[in-house]
């Protein structure tokens, strides 16, 4: 399939209608999320990524904003025809509360004063982030997320996601990332808050109306994008070569390449983001930890969700070891998980870089979808002795078509549908026995979606029972829930 991009989108403002509760005892008032979609939800709102964006990033991740020089930050990977493809998946990415770029952060305007923020937004924590993603995903009425992907401190989100809310992700995608920030990468984020502390201009965090301290930013924007390239992406990209000049100034003028580009890297992060909500955000990701009483294993006991845990063998900011832990750690509790180590030369900045390795890998692992990963968990059913009655009555009341008839050890027995019951009134029947089938098909959560697609194909039904090795009902698998997702030709 040719890729595409998904074109020009809008960012949409979704306000919470609660105070947002934080992990540090601090409440937002009025808060307000920053998000963007691609693609469509379909029927059963089965088909939902969400994607979360690292320190920097915002809910702009693909196509392109009317006037814009460039696409979204992750638009290798989002569109028709790659691996987050938006003809299968409804994309969406919201913009992290503390951040500067639509959700309320330390620059948006604090209702009990009417003036910005600044140092009287509260303290937050990647915990917090989640929390209000999950609102924004409630609000869209979605029960279940197919999946959550994100890398760097996005990473730190998907994770956090499956420990808070396990029931509410299928299948987890943190790239690059760490279960708890290390003290080099705290020690990093802390250099970066006292170069934007010590600039005159950041007064304390009140210069909304006056100057930014963007010496501070761009100081620290330099020291952190040191971090997310290697050695070897360093010297290919620029050796000892000089900037605009043959010979050795011997002054501070900037003499080398790599000083000129530091230098624009940080006059241009100054253009586009808030010095408070570096502050703010960095020192979420330094409080970032998911060890329970020492123990990562035990941190991660209650996730559900199968992993596709990813890193960057030239990354010393999160180095592969980091992800190794997530990986031992998730197999330590008996959780689906594969691995793979990204081969490149790019160090951290590799999950933004490597379009061909992530379409091929993310593509594989959400191809390889079984029954199990999508299916509806609760499922309406109803006993061999009810009534017809009682079966209509169940249908409309949970919006269905098709009832598993189930016998007192939960065991399927047969399945009714919406015509079944049809045909009961004009026939003037009474008991289920007499309309139910007792042949059903059924599916299991270990098949393939393309096998339970091709059944209900071959046998024209719109439902399969998905039973257990005991023929015990475990769910419902329906063609809007794999419609989306089967592979095209």
């Amino acid at each position: 399939m040719k890729k595409e991009s998904v074109g020009l989108v809008d960012t949409q403002y979704y306000n919470l209608s609660d105070d947002l509760m934080l992990e540090g005892g601090g409440r937002l008032k009025k808060a307000t999320i920053a998000y963007e979609t691609y693609g469509k939800l379909n029927k059963e709102k089965s088909n939902a990524i969400l994607v979360c964006h690292a320190l920097s990033g915002d809910a702009h991740v693909a196509g392109w904003h009317e006037g814009d020089r460039k696409p979204g930050w992750w638009e290798t990977i989002i569109g028709p025809g790659k691996c987050l493809d938006t003809e299968k998946y409804f994309i969406i990415c919201s913009n992290v509360i503390g951040g500067c770029k639509g959700s309320t952060g330390p620059s948006s305007i604090n209702p009990i004063t009417d003036k910005p923020y600044g140092l009287d937004f509260p303290i937050i924590t990647i915990f917090d982030m989640v929390n209000a993603q999950k609102k924004l995903i409630d609000h869209l009425g979605i029960n279940q997320l197919f999946a959550v992907v994100g890398g760097s401190m996005g990473g730190m989100q998907v994770l956090q996601w499956c420990v808070s809310y396990p029931d509410m992700v299928r299948l987890a995608i943190p790239i690059a990332t760490a279960a708890n920030s290390a003290p080099q990468q705290i020690a990093f984020n802390e250099v970066g808050r006292q170069a934007i502390i010590s600039d005159p201009k950041w007064n304390n965090g009140s210069y909304y109306s006056g100057e930014i301290p963007k010496d501070g930013l761009s100081l620290a924007r330099m020291i952190g994008h040191i971090t997310y390239l290697s050695y070897e992406s360093m010297y290919q990209k620029f050796g000892r070569r000089l900037q605009d000049k043959e010979k050795y100034s011997f002054d501070f003028s900037l003499d080398f390449q790599v000083e000129s580009y530091l230098h624009y890297q940080g006059e241009s992060f100054v253009k586009r983001f808030d010095a408070n909500s570096y502050l703010y955000i960095t020192k979420a990701m330094d409080y970032f930890d998911l060890t329970k009483n020492g123990s990562l294993a035990e941190g991660l006991k209650d996730v559900k969700a199968k992993f596709l845990v990813i890193s960057v063998d030239s990354d010393w900011l999160y180095p592969p070891a980091q992800s190794k832990e997530i990986l031992m750690a998730l197999t330590a509790n008996n959780i689906d998980v594969s691995y793979h180590e990204l081969k490149s030369p790019y160090g951290h900045d590799a999950f933004l870089l490597e379009e061909g390795q992530l379409n091929y890998i993310i593509s594989g692992f959400l191809s390889d979808i079984l029954v199990g990963d999508v299916m509806t968990n609760e499922v309406a059913k109803i006993s061999e002795e009810s009534s017809i009655d009682e079966a209509a009555r169940l249908m409309l009341e949970n919006r269905v078509t098709h009832l598993p008839v189930i016998n007192e050890n939960n065991k399927l027995i047969g399945i009714v549908t919406a015509w079944d019951i049809s045909k009961a009134v004009a026939l003037k029947y009474s008991k289920l026995e007499e309309i139910m089938t007792k042949d059903v098909i059924v599916a299991n959560p270990d098949d393939q979606i393309e096998i339970a697609a091709e059944k209900m194909k071959k046998y024209n039904i719109s439902s399969l029972p998905v039973v257990d090795d005991s023929q015990r009902v475990i769910g419902i698998i329906t063609t809007d829930h794999i419609s989306t997702l089967i592979t095209r030709d």
